[in-house]
């Protein structure tokens, strides 16, 4: 976040902040592996094995939590709360940044090395336990619970849910790590791209820089398709990236250079504050 925020305030919001998830009780299995409901195609839904009664669909079983349950999970933060002020250009930067961002690219399954039989077998019992949980509103273990998954379908088993929450690598763990930008912003990946591109030209045309638009007409972007032998290596694309990232910065260097302004400055035309 940018800005000067005092630690204080900070562990505050943490203290008092908290989410639940209201949804249908999960303690009690009412089906098992050796009876599930059976699909309807005529009504387009599930149904009990023996007495062929509709299963509650998913707004129907919402609609009937009450007052007097509780929600079936309550997320709060932890009593360890670290802010660090970053200062841009400093020498921290970049050991900060790729502090953060290992932790955004590992597998939670990669935090500790199983080395024991005991540990393995600790592992698997984890994997299979959360195999059978609901892990959101369409999971296929809600059939267990007498319950039909959000928008469901023929052909949904208990226990095979593709959720992350039920992926060893990422057991438990179903969310985002980093929120998408329009929770935060109002505003989509797209619209951050677009402010950045007019940034950009606005800086770059102080040396008398245009963008002409290039021909399209010569040019036809296709998407690559999954397994296309054209594809590059992911390797090669990062660095690729990398290395255009570089050439747009000592472009926009040169420029601010040149308008005589060689502070930071946001895309929004604020000056970016030296703590954030």
């Amino acid at each position: 976040m940018r800005g000067t925020i005092p630690r204080v305030l900070l562990r505050q919001v943490a203290a008092a902040t908290y989410h639940q998830v209201w949804w249908p009780p999960s303690d009690r299995p009412i089906y098992g592996p050796d009876r599930l409901p059976v699909w309807d195609d005529q009504d387009g839904g599930y149904r009990d094995p023996d007495t062929g009664a509709a299963l509650s669909t998913w707004d129907e079983a919402l609609d009937a939590i009450g007052d007097q349950d509780e929600p079936a999970h309550v997320g709060r933060f932890g009593v360890q709360v670290r802010a660090n002020g970053v200062t841009a250009n400093n020498t921290n930067t970049g050991r900060l940044i790729g502090y953060l961002t290992k932790y955004l690219t590992k597998s939670l399954d990669t935090c500790h090395a199983v080395e024991t039989d005991a540990q393995r077998a600790h592992a698997d019992r984890l994997a299979d336990a959360l195999r059978y949980e609901p892990c959101s509103p369409g999971c296929t273990n809600w059939l267990l619970y007498a319950v039909q998954p959000k928008n469901p379908r023929a052909g949904l088993v208990p226990g095979r849910c593709r959720g992350k929450a039920h992926r060893r690598e990422t057991l438990g763990f179903g969310g985002r790590r980093v929120l998408v930008s329009r929770k935060w912003s109002g505003k989509t990946l797209a619209d951050h791209r677009e402010d950045r591109k007019t940034w950009i030209r606005q800086q770059l045309a102080v040396l008398g820089h245009t963008d002409t638009g290039g021909t399209p007409d010569r040019v036809a972007w296709q998407l690559l398709r999954p397994g296309d032998p054209a594809t590059p290596r992911r390797e090669h694309l990062l660095l690729r990236a990398v290395a255009d990232r570089h050439r747009w910065r000592a472009q926009l260097d040169v420029a601010r250079a040149a308008r005589g302004d060689p502070d930071a400055v946001s895309a929004t035309g604020t000056r970016v504050p030296d703590a954030a």
